[in-house]
């Protein structure tokens, strides 16, 4: 395992799987909202992202975090090992609310409320994010190790079990 994404629904506990992963493997860990966002709460153009990306997708060894789905074909295709984290809607929602006030390791900023529109992005991430993914995860299936979570605790307990 030397080139890993991490994907699912904000709130799942991407993040911190990666975190504890990189901790456990020794690869270079990778941000994409860190990459993405500026401190301002502006972004960087989707041309300076895509560049960003190549460079990482171009080094020996990686893990990257974050869902990004107009570049996730592009991050599998590089890849060796994706983890998906398919948790509920409720779950993820408390995950996000949890971190409020809370500096992050991959946001430039410390949000205080749920913004409506995150909240959005969570609420509708199962029936409009979900079934591209497991077509691309089905579609790779063969040539890429899928590991796919269903709670934090299967997430955990493969940590521990590494």
């Amino acid at each position: 395992m030397k080139k890993v994404i991490v994907i699912g629904c904000p709130g799942s506990g991407k993040t911190t799987f990666a975190e504890k992963l990189k901790d456990k493997l020794g690869l270079p860990l990778f941000y994409l909202d860190a990459v993405w966002h500026k401190p301002d709460r502006t972004h960087i153009s989707r041309e300076d992202f895509d560049v960003r990306l190549e460079e990482i997708l171009g080094l020996d060894s990686w893990i990257i975090d974050g869902n990004y789905q107009r570049t996730l074909e592009r991050r599998i295709l590089a890849c060796d090992t994706v983890f998906l984290f398919d948790l509920p809607t409720e779950i993820c929602i408390e995950g996000a609310t949890e971190r409020l006030g809370k500096g992050r390791y991959d946001l430039p900023w410390i949000d205080t409320e749920l913004d409506p529109n995150f909240k959005a992005e969570i609420e509708k991430f199962a029936s409009e994010n979900l079934p591209a993914i497991y077509a691309l995860m089905d579609k790779y299936k063969c040539e890429k190790t899928v590991v796919i979570f269903k709670s934090r605790e299967e997430a955990d307990n493969y940590l521990k079990d590494q």
